[in-house]
């Protein structure tokens, strides 16, 4: 045996090791999730395989095929490819719900796609079904917002709930099978909840795997029990899907159930889904509510109610976000064209829009509204100072506003 100094010596020696090697498996947990974070903040993740194998692939996952066709030398296709693509919530986006690929048109697959698939302009981004069908498509630059909700508008064409409503009505209970019917009902827009209700009755054991991703793609409105169920293994759900898909759930759920309140014209649904937005994501909540408020009180017709609503947005939401504001400005005005009070809000904000905007469009917005609004001197002004941008901007756009400035003459 040796000496306790030997001892002592191969103990600190053992030690030290394991500090190393757990030092070491340290910075490989940080590396991979860093790896992993970056992953998720890239944008779209493009498939790189052929055009028969993404079929495959989407026929695998039921999904639609998103096609960017393009051409290298596309002005837009590259701001697109750079500032689009590349954003973190369209990304998201894209790929939970499609099988992304981007296809040059003048070489390669690109050719062979053409051949079945006519491309006037670039970009034309293409919605194509595993069966080879075009469900949607669009020529030209998209925002990415816009291009979240074209994506959405795709989603809603393609309804494969009637695949699965024939096995289920004879009898068929496989939780596959279930699982994939109320996911096909929830993207054609479809009521569900019935059908996933019935299963998860039926389950011993909530906390599977199998029946957690259940409650999270069954969690499609704020006023029912599987959202509560979602609450409740919140933390377990996040580690299976993702904490960030949960949050978006959430979000989804309670807009939801603000569409059932103006459905319905029930003021409790819409209290309990701004309560229960403030409640599991309280930093959304405010935004949210105000939003709510808007499209709720809009649709039932109280004009007081959406004005103060829709200056409580504008003042506290949107405030530095120019093209926001001219929106609603533009909504306010097209909404209650009559209305004294809305015109008056509406200038306000268009002003606002104007002054941060930095841009013609936003001028020529607020000239708009004073000659609605009989601010003929006024509006004149705002039009001289779109003009001045417009020149800076393009022919067509110049002669736009040459266009708004003789009609402000003229009247």
């Amino acid at each position: 045996m040796g000496s306790k100094s030997e001892k002592g010596v191969l103990t600190t020696l053992c030690f030290m090791r394991k500090r190393q090697l757990f030092s070491a498996a340290l910075v490989l947990f940080f590396l991979c999730l860093s790896a992993n974070e970056s992953l998720h903040a890239q944008g779209i993740d493009f498939f790189h395989g052929s055009w028969e194998e993404a079929l495959e692939l989407a026929k695998q996952q039921e999904k639609i095929i998103f096609v960017d066709a393009y051409a290298v030398w596309c002005g837009p296709c590259k701001r697109m490819a750079k500032t689009v693509f590349t954003d973190p919530k369209v990304g998201a986006f894209y790929n939970e719900h499609f099988i992304n690929m981007k296809l040059d048109m003048e070489q390669g697959e690109g050719l062979k796609f053409r051949e079945k698939y006519p491309v006037s302009a670039f970009p034309t981004l293409f919605y194509i079904d595993y069966t080879g069908e075009v469900v949607l498509q669009m020529k030209g630059f998209q925002k990415s917002d816009a291009f979240i909700e074209l994506g959405k508008k795709a989603l809603s064409r393609v309804d494969r709930s009637k695949l699965y409503a024939e096995e289920y009505e004879k009898g068929n209970r496989d939780p596959e099978l279930i699982y994939k019917y109320v996911k096909a009902l929830n993207q054609a827009g479809k009521p569900s909840l019935k059908i996933a209700n019935d299963y998860l009755r039926r389950q011993a054991d909530l906390t599977t795997p199998f029946n957690l991703r259940f409650i999270y793609e069954a969690a499609v409105e704020a006023d029912s029990r599987i959202f509560d169920l979602l609450i409740q293994y919140r933390d377990r759900i996040a580690l299976l899907v993702g904490g960030n898909e949960v949050q978006e759930r959430i979000r989804k759920a309670c807009s939801k159930t603000v569409e059932k309140a103006i459905a319905y014209r029930s003021k409790d649904l819409l209290e309990e889904a701004k309560s229960k937005m403030k409640k599991y994501d309280s930093s959304h909540a405010k935004a949210f509510g105000l939003k709510a408020d808007m499209d709720f009180y809009k649709a039932l017709g109280e004009h007081k109610s959406y004005l103060k609503a829709a200056k409580k947005y504008a003042r506290h939401v949107i405030w530095q976000e120019a093209p926001a504001l001219d929106a609603l400005a533009k909504t306010i005005a097209v909404y209650l064209p009559h209305d004294v009070r809305a015109i008056k809000l509406a200038l306000k904000i268009s002003k606002r829009s104007a002054e941060i905007g930095h841009s013609y469009m936003y001028y020529y917005t607020y000239a708009n509204l004073l000659l609605q609004a009989g601010e003929k001197e006024d509006a004149l002004e705002a039009a001289q100072q779109a003009l001045k941008m417009a020149e800076e901007a393009s022919p067509n756009a110049k002669a736009m506003v040459q266009a708004l400035i003789s009609k402000i003459h003229n009247s």
